[in-house]
């Protein structure tokens, strides 16, 4: 069988963005006491109010809260789908606001809205985008929010890098033998 190359998601380039558009990320994330020590410690933060469930148990939260850095980290990381696949440097980040704790247990969800955008004067090959991203918890209870500048890859930019690897053999796209309908609803090859 011959086969065609047809390409997934690449993301949204410079001439994509338009002010107002607001993309809502698909991907929810439900965090763990897991994920929570090892963001905590994989960062040292030495906070116990994170990852020790008797010292955090005294505090007003009555139990470990979930690192500040690793809420913000994953409104970035849900926004990279809809945003910044094609970023190659981030410029900057702020109005940083963390307005509502969040705990292991709660689901994620992040959107982001384009606030501004305009031609880098150094970088032909690329634009700069300003996006604010939101993200709220299972309530709708916004949990952080913060406003983020990159550079993004122009379409037809040539330092655009394809790094998907050179197979030294083609794929095997020999349909498998048909397969029958059995009795009781199974299937059996020929």
């Amino acid at each position: 069988m011959e086969t065609h190359l047809k390409p997934g998601w690449e993301g949204r380039f410079y001439e994509d963005f338009e002010l107002g558009d607001l993309y809502r990320h698909p991907l929810g994330r439900t965090l763990s006491e897991t994920d929570n020590t090892w963001f905590t410690l994989l960062t040292m933060n030495t906070n116990q109010i994170h990852f020790n469930a008797p010292y955090a148990a005294r505090s007003e939260f009555g139990r470990p809260l979930v690192d500040s850095m690793l809420t913000i980290a994953i409104a970035v990381g849900q926004s990279v789908t809809d945003v910044s696949q094609n970023v190659f440097a981030n410029l900057q980040m702020d109005e940083v606001t963390l307005s509502h704790p969040v705990f292991a247990g709660d689901t994620l969800w992040s959107e982001s809205v384009v606030l501004a955008k305009r031609e880098s004067a150094s970088r032909p090959h690329a634009g700069i985008v300003m996006i604010r991203t939101r993200t709220l918890n299972q309530d709708g209870a916004e949990v952080c929010s913060l406003r983020r500048t990159f550079l993004v890859y122009r379409r037809d930019a040539a330092e655009r890098i394809d790094a998907f690897p050179q197979a030294a053999r083609p794929i095997d796209a020999t349909p498998p033998p048909a397969a029958t309908r059995r009795p009781g609803g199974g299937t059996r090859s020929r």
